[in-house]
C-alpha cells in the first residue's frame, strides 16, 4: 500500500503514502479519530517530558512550551469532533510505528546528542503525521473532515521545522544532515513494512 514518490522537497520522507489509504480510513473514522487523539495526547506528554529532561538548555524550554500546549488543544479537538459524531474515546492502542522509530534513537552519556535523537525521532513524526493529514485533507468525502484536517497539516508541518531547527541549534548543520537521512532511510524502510491499516494514522 506504499507508493515510492519521493516527497523529501517537502516533508523530508522518502516514502510516501498511498493516497487509497484515506479510502480505507474513512470507513472506520472513529477509529482513525480515536487513535489521532491518543496520537495527540501522547505528543503533548513526551514534549512535557523532554522540558523536564532538559531543562537546563532555555530554547528548549521557550520552543516546546507553546508545542505541548498546542498538542494538548489539538487532543481536546479531536476529542470533540468525537463525540460530535456520538463517539466515545476509545482505548488506547500500541503505536507500532512510534515504538519501531524509538528503537533506532541511539543512546549515549553525551546530552547534547542524547537530545538531538529525541529531537530528529519528533521531526519524523510530525512529518509523516503532516503528510497523513494532507491526504485526508485532500481525499477524504466528508467537507468538514477536510477543513478539519488542512488545519493539523499545517501544524504539524510547522512543529517539524520547529524540532529540525532546534536540533541544528544544538549541532552543525552537517551532522545534524547525516543523521536526518539515516532516520529518513531508516523510517522508509520501517513504513514498507508496517501494514497500512484503516484505524491508524501512522
Amino acid at each position: 500500500m506504499q507508493t515510492t514518490e519521493n516527497t523529501k522537497t517537502t516533508l523530508g520522507l522518502e516514502m510516501a503514502t498511498d493516497p487509497r489509504w484515506v479510502n480505507i480510513a474513512e470507513k472506520s473514522i472513529e477509529f482513525i479519530l480515536t487513535d489521532h487523539a491518543w496520537c495527540e495526547q501522547k505528543a503533548a506528554i513526551h514534549g512535557i517530558s523532554i522540558i523536564s529532561r532538559f531543562s537546563q538548555f532555555p530554547q528548549i524550554v521557550d520552543t516546546l512550551a507553546p508545542i505541548v500546549a498546542e498538542e494538548w488543544g489539538h487532543f481536546r479537538k479531536v476529542l470533540k469532533e468525537l463525540k460530535k459524531r456520538g463517539y466515545e474515546l476509545g482505548p488506547q492502542r500500541k503505536d507500532e510505528y512510534v515504538n519501531q522509530l524509538n528503537s533506532f534513537i541511539k543512546k549515549g552519556d553525551h546530552i547534547n546528542k542524547q537530545l538531538i535523537e529525541y529531537l530528529l525521532s519528533f521531526a519524523m513524526i510530525e512529518a509523516r503525521s503532516c503528510e497523513r493529514f494532507r491526504l485526508l485533507s485532500l481525499y477524504i468525502k466528508d467537507p468538514h473532515l477536510k477543513s478539519f484536517y488542512h488545519e493539523f497539516m499545517v501544524s504539524e508541518a510547522g512543529h517539524y521545522k520547529a524540532f529540525i531547527q532546534l536540533a541544528k541549534s544544538f549541532e552543525d548543520e552537517k551532522y545534524i544532515t547525516n543523521r536526518w537521512n539515516e532516520f529518513v532511510q531508516f523510517e522508509a524502510a520501517m513504513v514498507n513494512k508496517i501494514a497500512l491499516r484503516g484505524d491508524r494514522m501512522h
